[in-house]
């Protein structure tokens, strides 16, 4: 049984300066968001597109600060709507306290919708296109994620059994239970390993919408199933069908993701 390292959450202090692990893997988020995106530049169609000015390295800095803006937003605000809303009906002005922590992937992701609707709306370009371009680039950012909550503590795992090699203690929890890292689940998960899918999956070209359906699809199905390892809310617990918010949140995300595949593949193959 292991118990976790306690990780001290500043990773560098300079006088009242305080960098803090979390802020780092958010950057890290966004360098690798740059980096796999200007590579995606060099892959067929984007290849030719650049070619013909249709794509620049100027569009992909100007998508990250789109999607910066929209998961910020989209995160906080879907937290309050779908994890606690009836204390930010009762006290609205704390929305904007984001320092006290709450953010939603599932309204994160909403948020990266509207910003890139928004970009592709100024830039003459359908919506799709240019989500099936971001989509492989963003597990990775998902994964950085995962590893702050790991140094941070939280978001543990639901007990385990003590046997378990890599059963953790989580003293943050208020308890010396032995419990699943599932941050680390998580990481490997709607992370690394749906990172090599998708990449994978999108080096050919494919029809719009596609690889944004395989990307919905992959991630939540993976969510999903680590909800089963991962502690509830505790001022929610567990919903309707002995499911979490998180899974709840998840189904629409995977049947969007399959009615998006479906389109494409019959966009790909006409009766």
């Amino acid at each position: 049984m292991l118990i976790h390292p306690q990780i001290d959450p500043v990773a560098l202090a300079v006088g009242p300066l305080a960098i803090h692990w979390y802020g780092l893997t958010y950057l890290a988020a966004f360098a690798l968001f740059v980096g796999l995106a200007r590579l995606r530049l060099t892959h067929e169609p984007y290849a030719a597109q650049v070619v013909l000015g249709s794509w620049s390295k100027q569009d992909i800095e100007d998508i990250l600060f789109y999607g910066v803006m929209g998961v910020v937003l989209g995160g906080r605000i879907g937290y309050c709507v779908f994890y606690n809303p009836a204390y930010y009906l009762e006290h609205p002005l704390e929305v904007l306290a984001v320092w006290q922590g709450g953010m939603s992937f599932h309204g994160g992701m909403l948020g990266v919708f509207v910003a890139t609707a928004v970009f592709a709306w100024q830039r003459h370009r359908p919506w799709l296109w240019v989500t099936d371009f971001i989509a492989p680039c963003v597990p990775t950012g998902l994964a950085a994620g995962r590893v702050g909550n790991f140094i941070n503590g939280e978001l543990w795992g639901r007990a385990a059994d003590p046997s378990l090699p890599w059963a953790m203690v989580f003293p943050q929890s208020g308890s010396l239970i032995p419990r699943h890292p599932s941050q680390i689940y998580q990481f490997l998960g709607e992370g690394i390993l749906l990172f090599v899918v998708l990449w994978l999956y999108a080096r050919k070209p494919r029809a719009v919408g596609a690889v944004s359906g395989v990307f919905m699809i992959g991630y939540g199905s993976l969510r999903f199933m680590a909800e089963y390892f991962r502690e509830p809310d505790a001022h929610l617990g567990l919903l309707a069908l002995g499911m979490s918010m998180g899974q709840w949140l998840c189904v629409p995300m995977v049947l969007v993701g399959v009615a998006l595949w479906l389109r494409a593949v019959r966009q790909t193959n006409p009766v």
